[in-house]
């Protein structure tokens, strides 16, 4: 460095301190023309900095080396050359230990959070926290009584500049990802300035700085997702925070949404904080009152309102329901009792309960009315059943709403919604449903259309061959469609057209769309060829449909769909080719610090050397359209590998190899999506395979006695290791979820050969996530010692019923060798039959330990006694879930133990007993329990037929015939009959009439198979053994077709 040039800048540093204006103007003129524009001028100033004798010269130092650095997003700094940056990084440090004076010290610390956020993004200065931490822990030095992030904390407070106070947020949220959890003075350091970083935050709304604004929610985001809990102490500050910036009406709306938006993150993150200090009812409260704002009309817009909406919906998704329901369920009684038709709006768009919706179905506003459509639609996602029920009230007053063209395109959404559950109950409607429809595909605008076509489908999803007097009509309708070319509106409803054909398809059956068929593939193939994801998501859903409707005649479209396919999985997502940043780039952009050309907020000197693109320049919403497009086009196209191989059979054995290579690589994807598609095509890929390989049947047990095809081994062994490595990071629940489920559809398939070597690993997921310790229910703000909570979210217990799947499918494959594992399982999956355990955590525990007994056999006995006892207890529970799975495990326990059971038979029959109470009006659960149960006395009479009291029980088993539900439960309750006939045909006698009328029910041709073959088979022996003794009988009932000969 030329000592010259670090001369005539200390002289003119000197100058610009003189009390003479002239003097300080000229220096200053001459400092920018000639020296700040010049990279040297850094070090020059590090030098000053550290060796001027004047203390005003040093302080002057400092100020324009933190410019300088941050100069240009970093350029000048960038330009160095690399020794002489990492000559002052390292001295700086050292130089702040050594400076006397308070305010130099303190401005040469801004000099290195400017550096820190170009560098340590970079992990090129690797040295400054080793540092920092250091320093605050050693007593000898002076700067630790204050301790470096008070610095930091005088920052945040600096008076001067709110650019200052930004780049101080931001520095310390690039800081933050370096924290351990295991350093707690630096956690506690750092949780100390939390409440400072917030006002800054509030102080770039409140003034509109939305540049600034937008940085300071990335950062906070960034907080919020770190595995260190940081801001676990400060979350109810936090969200009053967020709540208060969300619902200010005098903030910009852009504005309020980010601090909505964060408050989401918070739910999503930070669930049991929230959980913990019990801050649901609140925040609902602070939200209702943004939720009743206006929303824009077009669909893509954000809004204040949209964003209140979402975070209700994530509470109610990532809380208990107790903590969320009932605050809301007041919150709504009050809303839609206001005369202001925005509060009635907001009500129920927030949720809706019966009488509000038939209310609001009619209501005087418009706007209440599309509100009541939308919480429909979102009703008959969430409550299936109950909504089906309601068909007198729902749709007479939604066909309604399709005559208002206001209300149009809401209320075909919901009848869309409304179709896909109603099932059999559609036959009323449906001539009047096609009608009002088909006069919508006439003449409603593009995106009514589109809803109408998708309703359509729905309808024929839910009429299946009651739809084919409509199919050759629609048809015609929609043909026009599949030629739609521009882009939005047209793509859209071209795309919803070739999902709802294929829908008519699987209604119609194969040889009544076979006509249709080559030409339909043709529609599809082209949309591929259109250049948009959205398309060629749409193609590859109906090349699915079409491989399950038509099976094996699918196979000749397998050479063009399966490239298509496996190229969708190995394309780029980095949209745009013109675009002048990558996506990477561009997201990486939201970052705190992530980038040296975004890291700070730059003052206004002119741009040296080097350029680089800033943010504003790229148009981030298009490009991250494309890649969420492409992402979704991805996951589709994983899915249908699966689909087809499973549809064509041996046909598909040409592409198996590139197809298991291609989705393993998706396996790390980013997007949780593309995971679980490759996840559940995968299994399915292992499973038709070996389904293929004419395998012999195995018998249970650690030891493999029918080994695997080679082929098979192979194709195992590359693929289960993938998947247990992508379990050891998935951070979310449903591909964890997925991969259970996968898992144990397959060993239930394969057995002992596929957990082979494997073992333990698949016991330890399984363990894993039944003591809520896997790697996607870690919460970071919990202590390691803590107990996760009981009552937890429904999202929460899909995840516990999907490993208590997995062990169940272990204890079927290992039989009496599951043992050993069982003393580990039984604790770990009864704790969750607790009262005050969720309807899904009670009645999955039960369902999963009947099953393993199932599996186990004679091995259970030694736990006969306990798990007596919990199913005694299962069976008084209020729910009819649960006491429909404990019916079930009461007769598998009485079916396979070698224990006595028979001085517990009148306890268990008077256990039963209530189950039989059942109208024929009743809900599923009440009639699948009654099934269940009479399974279960079926296995209590053909395992110790002495000890029940069959003039007390057959009445009551005999009237429980034939079976509604449960089918299944048919194979015990035969038995049983059979065993009787056999062994006390006196006992049944009475009850022959009515037996002879179960029978013909069972055996009707026109109905579903109920009983399987081995049962039809041995109730025909019967039925001609019952036509020798009484030939009059039994012709009489109609059963006389069924005898041999007939």
């Amino acid at each position: 460095m030329d000592p010259n040039f670090v001369q005539g800048l200390h002289n003119l540093l000197v100058q610009t301190t003189s009390n003479d204006t002239a003097h300080v103007k000229a220096a200053t003129a001459q400092l920018n023309q000639d020296y700040y524009k010049n990279p040297t001028c850094i070090p020059a100033l590090a030098s000053i900095l550290a060796s001027s004798p004047e203390q005003a010269v040093r302080q002057l130092a400092a100020v324009e080396l933190r410019k300088r650095v941050a100069q240009n997003s970093g350029n000048l700094w960038t330009l160095l050359p690399q020794d002489e940056r990492e000559q002052i990084k390292s001295k700086l440090p050292e130089l702040i230990l050594a400076e006397p004076n308070n305010l130099v010290r303190h401005s040469a610390a801004r000099v290195i959070a400017a550096i820190a956020t170009i560098e340590i993004p970079l992990g090129t200065w690797g040295q400054l926290l080793p540092f920092l931490h250091q320093t605050c822990i050693s007593l000898k030095s002076r700067i630790a009584k204050s301790s470096f992030f008070k610095l930091f904390g005088q920052l945040l407070a600096d008076p001067e500049s709110i650019d200052v106070r930004i780049t101080t947020v931001r520095a310390l949220g690039v800081i933050a990802q370096y924290i351990d959890s295991d350093d707690k003075l630096d956690l506690k350091a750092f949780q100390a300035l939390l409440p400072a970083m917030i006002q800054v935050i509030g102080q770039t709304v409140e003034t509109g700085n939305e540049h600034g604004a937008r940085q300071l929610f990335d950062v906070l985001e960034t907080l919020l997702i770190l595995e260190v809990p940081i801001l676990g102490k400060h979350i109810p500050e936090l969200a009053q925070f967020l709540l208060t910036c969300g619902g200010n009406r005098s903030f910009d709306s852009e504005l309020r949404v980010l601090a909505l938006n964060a408050l989401n993150w918070t739910v999503q993150y930070k669930k049991s904080k929230i959980q913990s200090h019990n801050l649901a009812p609140g925040i609902l409260e602070g939200l209702m009152p943004t939720a009743t704002e206006d929303e824009p009309e077009d669909l893509d817009d954000d809004a204040p309102s949209r964003s209140a909406l979402r975070i209700i919906d994530g509470l109610a998704t990532n809380l208990p329901p107790t903590q969320v329901f009932p605050a809301l369920r007041t919150l709504i009684a009050q809303y839609f009792s206001s005369p202001d038709p925005k509060n009635r709006r907001g009500a129920m768009l927030a949720l809706g309960v019966w009488p509000i919706i038939e209310a609001g179905l009619q209501d005087s506003d418009a706007s209440v009315r599309k509100a009541t459509c939308v919480a429909v639609s979102c009703l008959c996602e969430w409550l299936e059943d109950e909504c089906a029920a309601k068909h007198a009230v729902l749709i007479p007053g939604i066909m309604n709403l399709m005559n208002d063209a206001e209300t149009q395109r809401s209320a075909c959404t919901a009848l869309d919604a409304l179709l896909e559950i109603l099932h059999d109950v559609i036959d009323q409607y449906l001539p009047l449903i096609m009608e009002r429809l088909g006069g919508l595909l006439e003449n409603a605008p593009l995106p009514v259309k589109a809803v109408v076509t998708g309703a359509i489908g729905s309808a024929a999803h839910a009429s299946k061959s009651r739809f084919l007097p409509y199919f050759q009509p629609t048809m015609a309708h929609l043909q026009h469609f599949l030629v739609l070319t521009g882009e939005g509106e047209e793509i859209e409803l071209r795309g919803i057209t070739m999902d709802a054909i294929g829908t008519f398809a699987e209604a119609v059956g194969k040889d009544v769309f076979r006509p249709f068929f080559p030409d339909m593939m043709k529609q599809a193939f082209q949309g591929i060829e259109m250049g948009s994801a959205r398309l060629r998501e749409c193609s590859f859903l109906f090349f699915g449909v079409m491989a399950r409707v038509f099976g094996e005649e699918f196979a000749p479209y397998l050479p063009n769909v399966v490239p298509a396919l496996l190229a969708s999985c190995k394309q780029p997502e980095h949209g745009d080719e013109a675009s002048p940043v990558s996506i990477a780039d561009a997201a990486s952009a939201f970052a705190s610090g992530s980038s040296p050309s975004n890291a700070i907020t730059i003052a206004d000197e002119s741009e040296v050397g080097n350029t680089s693109v800033e943010l504003e320049d790229v148009d981030l919403e298009k490009i991250m359209d494309v890649n969420s497009a492409i992402a979704v086009e991805k996951e589709i196209a994983a899915d249908t590998i699966g689909t087809v191989f499973a549809a064509c059979q041996a046909h598909f054995f040409p592409y198996v190899e590139q197809s298991a290579l291609a989705l393993v690589e998706l396996l790390n994807h980013y997007y949780e999506g593309i995971r679980k598609s490759a996840t559940d095509s995968l299994l399915e890929i292992v499973r038709t395979f070996y389904d293929l390989s004419n395998p012999q049947e195995w018998t249970p047990g650690t030891a493999v006695t029918v080994p695997l095809s080679p082929s098979v081994k192979e194709l195992v062994d590359h693929t289960v290791n993938p998947l247990l490595e992508m379990y050891e990071t998935e951070d979310n629940k449903s591909v964890a979820s997925a991969l259970c489920v996968g898992l144990a559809e397959t060993i239930s398939k394969i057995g002992p050969a596929f957990v082979d070597g494997h073992l333990e690993t698949i016991c330890n997921i399984a363990i894993q996530i039944l003591e809520q310790k896997a790697f996607c229910q870690q919460d970071p703000d919990q202590a390691e010692e803590e107990e996760a909570p009981e009552d937890q979210a429904e999202y929460d217990s899909v995840l516990i019923s999907s490993a208590g799947d997995l062990v169940s499918a272990l204890a079927n494959a290992l039989g009496p060798d599951f043992t050993p594992a069982f003393t580990k399982f039984f604790p770990l999956i009864a704790k969750y039959y607790k009262k005050n355990r969720s309807l899904s955590d009670r009645s999955s525990a039960i369902g999963c330990l009947a099953e393993i007994i199932s599996g186990m056999k004679g091995a259970v006995t030694p736990s006969t006694q306990p798990l007596l006892e919990l199913f005694y207890s299962a069976l008084s529970d209020p729910d009819a879930e649960v006491q429909s799975n404990a019916a079930f495990a009461v007769g598998q326990l009485v079916e396979n133990t070698e224990q006595d059971l028979s001085p517990q038979y009148l306890h268990l029959l008077g256990a039963l007993r209530p189950l039989f109470n059942v109208t024929p009006d009743a809900p599923a659960a009440k009639l699948n329990a009654k099934d269940n149960a009479a399974g279960a006395v079926g296995r209590l009479i053909v395992r110790n037929t002495a000890a029940v009291p069959l003039d007390q029980v057959l009445p009551i088993f005999v009237d429980a015939l034939p079976l509604k539900n449960d089918y299944l439960e048919n194979r015990p309750v035969f038995r049983a009959i059979f065993h009787l006939f056999r062994t006390n045909g006196a006992a049944l006698y009475p009850f022959l009439d009515r037996l002879l009328q179960v029978f013909g029910h069972v055996l009707d041709p026109s109905k579903p198979d109920q009983v399987g073959d081995d049962i039809r088979r041995e109730l025909i022996q019967l039925i001609t053994a019952l036509n020798a003794e009484d030939p009059a009988k039994v012709q009489a009932s109609g059963l006389s077709v069924f005898l041999p000969g007939a």
